[in-house]
């Protein structure tokens, strides 16, 4: 009779997912390539228990050989297994492979050249409109994601006032403070809702129907990924915003010299806020994170900006923190 436990490995496969983020003054990107149905894909691979000798070098080789990029900074962001996370739902059940992922984060200072054809760096809020608030509340809110999602609430009375308290805290409704931290739960959320193409897709499958035929969602939703790659995306989102906060992983986006307002503009890029100059540069000159130059960054016309560095000498000297980022006005 068959060892349980070698039944059991017999039908797990373990892979790994890359979220590798680039960010600039303007927007955060995110390195996809080519995937199912020509959806974009995070940078992913199966793990070899034999041939691998760790988790991290097997992802940092797949990446590379995906995209012809090595990835420096890097961290274990969390393990999704639900049962059909990348296949028809009836083929990951009893006798099915189930597929667990081991999602890593991974941030780079530039958005290199990339070595392969179908690997290209992407604008991440392309796949998450809504998350941006650098000029106000996205329109997308207000005319497309709010009036669905009341609707949804409406469709189950016995359910109604829980889900309408959930989606006046996710997305800042009647009065409601945004929290650019509960990115995954607002994409999960919206998917538990119906809205994202992934769900459409999903219940497709469980349906028998033609996945592909699920793709047609407003824009407003967001650009879907292929198999739980957005869901994956927005989980990094979530542990980047809060951990910029705490630890000084923004350094790790920008260049070797900056100037203060370029790095506060990476700052607002990656949280998707609008910062109070004055504040942000008070409450950073506390952290003892960057030290000035002395030298200048020359600009045509205006006053010339001085140049910064992160003091790396500064995590030796005692826990170091984050950067400040305040709720948005209004």
């Amino acid at each position: 009779m068959a060892d349980p436990a070698s039944l059991a490995g017999d039908r797990i496969r373990i892979g790994l997912t890359a979220v590798v983020v680039a960010a600039d003054e303007a927007t955060p990107y995110v390195l996809v390539t080519g995937g199912a149905d020509g959806l974009a894909s995070l940078p992913f691979g199966p793990f070899d228990p034999v041939g691998d000798p760790t988790l991290e070098l097997s992802l940092r080789r797949w990446v590379s050989e995906q995209t012809g990029f090595d990835i420096g900074y890097v961290e274990q962001l969390y393990t999704f297994g639900d049962r059909g996370r990348d296949a028809p739902l009836p083929a990951a059940g009893q006798g099915g492979m189930r597929s667990i992922s081991v999602g890593y984060l991974a941030l780079t200072p530039e958005r290199s050249d990339l070595q392969r054809d179908d690997a290209r760096w992407r604008e991440w809020y392309r796949h998450f409109p809504w998350e941006d608030w650098r000029g106000g509340r996205p329109a997308c809110i207000g005319g497309a994601i709010a009036p669905a999602l009341w609707q949804w609430a409406s469709n189950d009375p016995a359910k109604q006032e829980a889900r309408r308290m959930r989606i006046r805290l996710s997305f800042a409704l009647d009065g409601a403070p945004w929290n650019e931290e509960r990115a995954l739960d607002r994409y999960e959320l919206l998917y538990e809702a119906g809205l994202t193409a992934e769900a459409a897709q999903d219940k497709a499958r469980q349906h028998g129907l033609c996945p592909r035929e699920a793709f047609a969602q407003p824009e407003a939703f967001g650009a879907p990924m292929a198999s739980d790659h957005r869901r994956i995306l927005a989980t990094a989102i979530a542990r980047l915003r809060a951990k910029i906060k705490y630890r000084p992983v923004i350094f790790e986006l920008t260049p070797d010299l900056f100037t203060l307002s370029q790095l506060q503009r990476v700052v607002e890029s990656v949280s998707g806020l609008e910062l109070h100059k004055q504040n942000f540069r008070r409450l950073l000159d506390r952290t003892g994170l960057v030290e000035g130059l002395g030298r200048f960054e020359a600009r045509t016309g205006g006053r010339p900006a001085e140049l910064f560095r992160f003091r790396r000498e500064s995590l030796l000297e005692r826990p170091a923190g984050g950067v400040n980022v305040p709720a948005p006005r209004g």
